[in-house]
């Protein structure tokens, strides 16, 4: 089996760069029959669909699996929000029970340290799986603690620790929220083509998608840009652009009509009328 970032990479390039933020609110009803409901419509225009930790908790593994399932039915791979954050023998249990699950990758939170996070990427990537660290989250508060300015062999503010423990960890990627793109671009810089970016916070938290591929030299919504040349686009996603870039309710392409709508991201996007 490919790894975590060649399936991301290979499915992007035909949907996209967009994760979708299955977040619901607690109140929500049918958590299940919804999340499979929004891969079935969305999943044309996304490469992934993250499940935050409140979304699975009322979840059983049955229901788990069975999303899970449905997501890779349609090439999508599928990311556990748990930001895990343990000594080693516990992250070890959890990743085996995620991967059971289904799950294609999971997010941790690298103040476990250098050397657990160096192991779990270890056995993680051993079963093809990915691990998506914190660097800096996109809530506004996040800046109180991300921005803490730490000491440890020289002054530096804690999330460009992170990004330095990732690329020593050699992890698959890093969350920078789209909330504050100086730092996607500073990260970027610093990475270069050794991490994704994935950038949470477009629409409902403020985050701009132009600004986040404008300050990321390509990356946009957690997969990094290759630097190869853009492959030319097929017919279908040629009119699609158009009419995203003209900003038509509609557009025909072989006989059928695709109308717009707006994806939780905020992000317009085209599907086939019903």
């Amino acid at each position: 089996m490919a790894t975590f970032k060649t399936r991301l990479s290979q499915i992007s390039k035909s949907n996209g760069k967009v994760i979708l933020a299955n977040d619901y609110d607690s109140s929500v009803k049918n958590l299940q029959n919804k999340t499979i409901q929004n891969i079935k419509k969305l999943n044309p225009y996304l490469c992934g669909i993250k499940l935050n930790f409140h979304l699975l908790l009322p979840l059983s593994a049955k229901d788990i699996i069975k999303i899970n399932k449905t997501a890779h039915d349609y090439g999508l791979q599928t990311i556990a929000d748990i930001k895990l954050n343990d000594i080693g023998n516990t992250n070890r249990v959890t990743t085996e029970h995620l991967w059971d699950l289904g799950f294609d990758a999971v997010i941790a939170n690298p103040i476990m340290g250098l050397d657990s996070l160096k192991n779990l990427v270890k056995s993680s990537h051993k079963e093809q799986k990915g691990v998506i660290t914190l660097c800096h989250m996109s809530a506004p508060e996040a800046k109180l603690s991300y921005d803490m300015e730490i000491k440890m062999g020289k002054k530096q503010q804690l999330y460009q620790l992170f990004l330095n423990w990732a690329l020593a960890a050699k992890v698959d990627g890093i969350v920078v929220g789209a909330t504050f793109p100086k730092i996607i671009q500073y990260c970027s810089k610093q990475a270069g083509k050794n991490l994704s970016i994935f950038s949470p916070g477009v629409g409902t938290q403020g985050g701009n998608a132009e600004e986040v591929e404008k300050k990321s030299s390509g990356r946009k919504a957690g997969k990094k840009s290759s630097g190869k040349k853009k492959k030319k686009l097929n017919a279908f996603m040629v009119a699609k652009e158009k009419a995203r870039k003209a900003g038509a309710d509609s557009f025909e392409y072989n006989d059928k009509t695709y109308v717009k709508f707006t994806m939780p991201t905020g992000m317009v996007a085209y599907r086939k009328k019903e």
